[in-house]
């Protein structure tokens, strides 16, 4: 099944409001694909294309400094972040 790009666009925006709702913690692929009902690949696929659009930032390690071999947490930029706040301020 398909998905139109209308809908993927939707999803991803609630990726990042997701994140920004979380922000500054960093969220597992797991956790946003659970908030979201879908799928984790599906997931994981939106969060890849929001990142090499600039939007949002991998974090490959663990608060300890130590690499995560099987597991990705995410977060917003804080360029993104502070569009993000300055367009709820004005709402």
């Amino acid at each position: 099944m398909k998905i139109s790009d209308k809908k993927i666009e939707k999803i991803s925006e609630q990726i990042l409001n997701y994140l920004f709702s979380v922000s500054p913690q960093s969220i597992f692929t797991s956790k946003i694909a659970q908030e979201l009902a879908r799928d984790e690949e599906f997931i994981k696929k939106l969060l890849l294309n929001l990142e090499s659009k600039k939007l949002i930032i991998e974090v490959k390690k663990n608060p300890k400094g130590i690499d995560y071999i099987r597991r990705s947490r995410w977060k917003l930029t804080n360029k993104i972040y502070q569009i993000y706040k300055q367009h709820q301020q004005s709402q």
